[in-house]
């Protein structure tokens, strides 16, 4: 008992974390209809720039700061090149910044430990030497407390006029931008917002793992946060966490299956088997996700 409690306790800090970036991704298409292939890329270059802050011996707060100044920095630097143009060159460019961003880290070792990565970063809460349990409450603390914040801020914002002029850019940006608005500001504002978030949640990732490295990195992060939003519902803010909540669910508890199960699957084929029914069954019949888009017109009044 005392291990599963453990586990569901990293279980639950795994779905805090990628809800941080499923609700980024949601910002940035659901709401705004940008195609971000590399939400990975903000993920790491958060996780890596708080990393080398806490071993220079800076405090957490100061590390997820800077590590959310750095990804929506990023953020900026890469979308603003490919915004004006159609949605697949911004797709395009940000799957080959992560890939460059991974191999860069990867392969130089001057810069963050290569391919051994960082090791024994500090973790954000002191609680060296107390029980494990207590350990894992204290980081499902905070990352909640994180994911809270940011669910606040976007609700306030995808529920205001600013939001809706996000929507109506995802749904005609030609009218908006005939009716004087700046589309392009909006849609960097919106991408440097979601870049930061993904920063956020790679400052909490490492602090809790005491770890970073390229291969905690792969492409296929970035198309599990997709599922994420396109299971919960595009546009909908409760539905971007409650995709998270059922992929973490599935990815941490096929992984515990075999000690309770004999399966005649592998429960990580398993786990790729269900999902892959579950996309296919979703896309052909709820394209639009568990949970619907608010109709625009009752958002704001």
């Amino acid at each position: 008992m005392v291990y599963l409690a453990g586990y569901l306790l990293d279980m639950a800090i795994y779905i805090g974390i990628y809800a941080i970036l499923s609700l980024s991704l949601n910002l940035e298409y659901g709401h705004t209809g940008l195609a971000n292939f590399g939400k990975v890329a903000f993920f790491m270059v958060g996780a890596y720039t708080s990393s080398l802050l806490a071993l220079a011996g800076l405090p957490f707060p100061v590390g997820i700061t800077a590590a959310m100044g750095m990804a929506a920095l990023c953020g900026v630097l890469v979308s603003l090149p490919a915004i004006r143009l159609r949605a697949d060159y911004l797709a395009i460019i940000t799957l080959v910044f992560g890939e460059i961003i991974r191999i860069v880290l990867r392969n130089e070792e001057w810069l963050a430990g290569g391919v051994l990565g960082l090791r024994g970063i500090p973790e954000a809460l002191p609680l060296q030497g107390a029980p494990y349990d207590l350990i894992l409450l204290g980081h499902v603390a905070l990352v909640y407390t994180v994911l809270g914040v940011f669910y606040l801020i976007i609700h306030l914002l995808t529920n205001s006029p600013y939001g809706r002029v996000l929507r109506a850019i995802r749904e005609d940006e030609e009218a908006v931008q005939a009716l004087g608005k700046n589309t392009t500001l909006f849609k960097v504002q919106a991408f440097a917002l979601g870049s930061a978030m993904a920063g956020a949640a790679g400052s909490l990732y490492t602090q809790y793992l005491s770890y970073v490295g390229p291969d905690l990195f792969s492409p296929a992060l970035t198309f599990t946060v997709w599922i994420m939003v396109l299971l919960g519902g595009p546009a909908n803010n409760v539905g971007a966490v409650l995709g998270a909540l059922i992929m973490q669910a599935f990815d941490r508890g096929t992984r515990i299956l075999k000690d309770f199960l004999v399966l005649p699957v592998d429960p990580m084929n398993l786990r790729f088997i269900i999902i892959g029914i579950l996309i296919i069954l979703f896309l052909m019949y709820r394209p639009e996700g568990l949970l619907k888009e608010k109709d625009i017109r009752t958002v704001v009044g």
